[in-house]
């Protein structure tokens, strides 16, 4: 029931009350007619209230008692929003069909799993590209310009034997040739017990390295090359000799050194089968000699010269011993070089802490001494000896270090290049190359 309506029912019952009392109070008199009270619609109550209300003026005055404030009857309806009971408002309805979304995240490409191929790493496998034949007193060696056997024709003068270049060319069969006496293109001479054997090296250089390119195509090599012949054999192709001799030519043939200088083992018994070292390794190496029915003697190595290829006069080289036996590289260099004590008169060891030149990759040593032979019973002197180096000064491997004195002088005393009468034999010895690395490289 709103508000309005309560308001006129009020009103109404008011006037029943008020007129029923009247009529009581004033009693029934027959000469009144009797009240009689109509009832008004709720419309009607309405538009007699506002027609009691003063009316309100159309312009504004101050002074006009009329603009105090008036009490309105009964209260004005509101119409009030209907609220949610819950407290949670009306959800709007689509209206009509809605069209299915197909966006979607995108997904991102899988790859494709690498199958299983059956790969092998194919192992370089060394040319047949040098051969030798070994003459009476000279080496022949063919050697093909495909060295490498990739199809690509390497240049003549990247090849040497032992510091030789070839001496001709066989364009038509593409192969260069060497040849040279045993004792030639820095052979090294090996006697063992049955055997007498002449070592050369091939050796390969690529023509970058030499141009001082910053990088090569190939790499690279050396080739070893060994011509033997029986010691026991006659090996001429000459008639043989008769198997009876005259004593002199017998005498003479007792009298025969044979010098050698090698790199052996770390325990000193074996001759070393590689070549292979590393910076800060010893290179341990023993010359010997060999006598048949001669009387007891001592080697010497007078001296030691160091350099990048066989040749002597190549530069860089670096001379190690010297002054007629003193081993200068541990007061040159620092290093522990020196000379093991003397076992026997017949060998003399020495260790050489590996070194390599500068500004050269290939890292090949190579090794050439002079070696000289002294009577056994003969003492030493200040040429003939084996001096070290050390914080105490020359120590000598034959327990005489008073003929050490001269190193840090002259030891020679012979006039010119006379040979002294006691030194029976000299002879130049060579080895390696010694291929020396850096720690922790592989190697060529």
């Amino acid at each position: 029931m709103g508000l309005w309506q309560v308001g006129v029912e009020l009103e109404l019952v008011f006037m029943l009350a008020f007129g029923l009392s009247v009529a009581q109070w004033h009693g029934t008199t027959p000469n009144r007619e009797p009240v009689i009270f109509k009832l008004q619609t709720p419309v009607q109550a309405l538009k007699q209230s506002e027609s009691r209300m003063p009316q309100v003026p159309q312009s504004y005055e101050p002074n006009n008692p009329v603009f105090t404030p008036q009490r309105i009857p009964f209260k004005i309806p509101v119409q009030m929003p209907v609220q949610d009971p819950m407290g949670v408002q009306s959800k709007q309805l689509l209206q009509g069909p809605v069209e299915k979304l197909t966006w979607t995240f995108p997904i991102l490409p899988q790859e494709l799993e690498q199958p299983d191929i059956p790969f092998q790493l194919q192992q370089p496998v060394p040319a047949n590209s040098v051969a030798a034949q070994c003459g009476e007193n000279s080496i022949y060696v063919e050697v093909k310009e495909d060295f490498f056997g990739t199809g690509k024709l390497l240049m003549a003068s990247a090849f040497t034997l032992g510091g030789c270049t070839a001496v001709g060319e066989d364009s038509t069969a593409q192969v260069l040739i060497f040849e040279s006496e045993l004792h030639g293109c820095g052979s090294i001479p090996k006697v063992t017990e049955n055997e007498l054997v002449y070592m050369f090296s091939l050796i390969y250089t690529p023509q970058e390295a030499l141009l001082g390119f910053p990088v090569v195509g190939s790499s690279a090599a050396l080739v070893g090359i060994e011509c033997h012949y029986p010691r026991m054999q006659n090996v001429s192709s000459n008639a043989l000799m008769p198997s009876w001799m005259p004593y002199a030519a017998t005498g003479v043939a007792e009298d025969i050194l044979v010098l050698s200088l090698r790199l052996m083992t770390d325990d000193w018994r074996f001759e070393r089968p590689s070549n292979q070292y590393f910076l800060g390794d010893f290179i341990n190496i023993e010359a010997s000699v060999m006598s048949y029915n001669h009387v007891p003697v001592r080697v010497f190595v007078d001296s030691c010269l160091a350099t990048s290829a066989p040749d002597m006069n190549t530069t860089p080289r670096y001379t190690f011993i010297e002054n007629n036996g003193c081993l200068v590289d541990a007061k040159i260099t620092g290093s522990s070089s020196h000379f093991m004590p003397r076992m026997s008169g017949d060998k003399l060891q020495f260790q050489l802490e590996a070194f390599r030149f500068q500004q050269l990759n290939s890292g090949l040593v190579y090794i050439t001494c002079i070696l000289k032979v002294a009577a056994a019973f003969n003492p030493t002197n200040p040429e003939q000896k084996a001096c070290s180096f050390s914080a105490n000064g020359w120590v000598s491997a034959d327990e005489s270090d008073q003929v050490c004195g001269c190193c840090d002088a002259n030891c020679s005393i012979r006039i010119g290049g006379d040979q002294p009468v006691n030194d029976l034999q000299w002879q130049k010895a060579t080895v390696g190359p010694v291929n020396v690395k850096d720690r922790g490289f592989g190697q060529m």
